[in-house]
């Protein structure tokens, strides 16, 4: 009852005027963002803190209007991976997967729809357990220890090869690539350059969001170029109504990926990207009996949609009741509250109720506003299908090159960015898929940092990677997997 009574009285403040203002703003501020390649949730969350100084807003406001463009993030990501086959963040690249190929079937509304009721979903479940979990999972969180984070990024990597349709052989070298890719830098514990040719520009490594930019969005329009007629990925927009079948079909891998993405939110560092991955890749398992995962199943499009929005969700649990980021975005806002002279932690509930309370009840009323936002623009969505293709590519070209040059402001980043395309398009010339390569980049470096940080504490014994009870669950859910797959695949060719 407690619990109750005080998410009455953050409705109290959620509901203000102008919080009911920044929560609309902020949604479709948000989606906009999300939707833009290259941008994500952690620049738009970043480009808009000065508006929140400039507007005098006070500290519930201001973490209220961030969330807000954080959920509406997370919600655009879907609509460019659908349409363009170009994610709009990480997280996104999931979507494509079963996304596109539902769009390339004239099923744009349906696949929009799923996503959007998925994400609904998955954000309202882990909101849900936001309110009533909160300092429980974040009490469990603490006992992950560097061994036991290494350990869930090989689970990740150890079933990525069931990720695609393609050749496993194929999808595990490129995620090798991915990783190989992510070494590229200063070395986390030496200091030491590493594969920079003695470039300053490569100090920090290779950019995700460049990387995902490029692979995805120029070597598409470079596909364009080679074939005017075909490669440029888009069809008849087909119907602008979704199917109503369609989308039951998905609440079920809608409910299960929330499920999987929300603890993978509640652990700090590892956020909604591997939540995606995750919640597909045990999808896939479960429910891929005739193999239409890859082709435009439903469920590959509700699974990671769920995933990574519960993720996002999940993610303000560390920030808020321990003060640590569960993601790069709560990193951002983290630094928001610590400038407005709020410390995060265990006694935030205590000192500060109304924020908490008050951002809690914002995050329900912001899944309301997205979701009766969102549906009814499908229709608007899916005639950028119908659009010339001459008159759609030049604008993904100047969204992509604005995109990358507004994060880093870097004209060599915009020369990477072509680098990456070059080099997608020659992968999806062999028939690899750029998925595992980005997912590579995107987790190789918390999975490098989480064996270094591991060996220091053993001093160099490798076996304290297999002393926790917890990794050595997690070792062995991986290897079920892996032996789940082995016999699956050994009676599909029997038959």
């Amino acid at each position: 009852m407690e619990i109750l009574s005080s998410l009455w009285s953050g409705f109290a403040v959620a509901a203000l005027p102008i919080n009911l203002a920044l929560i609309v703003g902020g949604c479709f501020v948000g989606t906009l963002i999300g939707a833009l390649p290259g941008l994500g949730p952690v620049n738009g969350v970043a480009i808009l803190i000065p508006l929140t100084f400039a507007f005098g807003l006070d500290a519930t406001s201001s973490m209220i209007l961030l969330a807000a463009v954080y959920y509406g993030c997370m919600y655009g990501g879907r609509i460019s991976a659908i349409l363009l086959n170009i994610p709009g963040d990480e997280p996104a690249i999931m979507t494509t997967l079963d996304g596109h190929p539902m769009a390339r079937n004239g099923q744009a509304a349906d696949a929009l729809a799923i996503s959007g009721v998925a994400s609904f979903i998955g954000a309202t479940l882990a909101t849900i357990g936001l309110t009533l979990f909160a300092p429980m999972l974040a009490k469990a969180a603490i006992y992950f220890g560097p061994a036991d984070y290494f350990a869930l990024y090989v689970m990740a990597f150890a079933t990525i090869g069931g990720i695609t349709g393609t050749d496993p052989r194929k999808t595990l070298l490129a995620a090798l690539l991915g990783l190989m890719l992510g070494t590229v830098g200063l070395d986390p514990s030496t200091g030491v350059a590493r594969y920079t040719f003695g470039s300053f520009h490569l100090y920090d490594g290779f950019d995700a969001i460049v990387a995902l930019v490029g692979l995805f969005a120029i070597s598409e329009i470079l596909f364009f170029l080679e074939d005017r007629a075909q490669a440029s990925g888009l069809v008849p927009p087909g119907s602008v109504f979704p199917r109503l079948s369609r989308v039951k079909e998905g609440l079920g891998a809608s409910f299960r990926g929330s499920l999987i993405g929300f603890v993978a939110g509640i652990l700090p560092g590892a956020g909604a990207s591997l939540g995606a991955v995750m919640a597909y890749s045990a999808e896939k398992r479960v429910s891929d009996k005739t193999g239409t995962f890859g082709q435009g199943d439903p469920r590959g499009v509700a699974a990671p949609e769920a995933g990574n929005n519960a993720a996002s969700g999940g993610a303000l649990i560390p920030m808020l009741t321990l003060g640590v980021p569960g993601s790069g975005t709560t990193a951002v806002m983290l630094a928001m509250l610590i400038s407005l002279n709020i410390q995060p932690g265990p006694l935030l509930f205590q000192r500060s109720p109304d924020l908490v309370w008050g951002l809690v009840a914002a995050l329900y009323l912001a899944n309301v506003v997205l979701l009766v936002l969102n549906l009814p623009l499908i229709g608007m969505f899916t005639r950028v299908l119908g659009l010339p293709v001459w008159g759609l590519m030049p604008l993904v070209v100047a969204i992509s090159y604005l995109g990358v040059y507004a994060i880093t402001h870097a004209a060599f980043d915009l020369m990477v960015m072509v680098g990456f395309g070059i080099l997608g398009f020659v992968l999806r010339k062999l028939d690899f898929s750029l998925v595992p390569v980005v997912l590579g980049l995107l987790l190789g470096m918390d999975m490098e940092n989480n064996l270094r940080r591991a060996l220091s504490i053993s001093g160099g014994d490798f076996t304290i990677l297999f002393q926790s009870p917890i990794a050595l669950v997690i070792y062995g859910v991986t290897a079920g997997f892996l032996i789940l797959s082995l016999v699956l695949s050994r009676r599909d060719s029997r038959a």
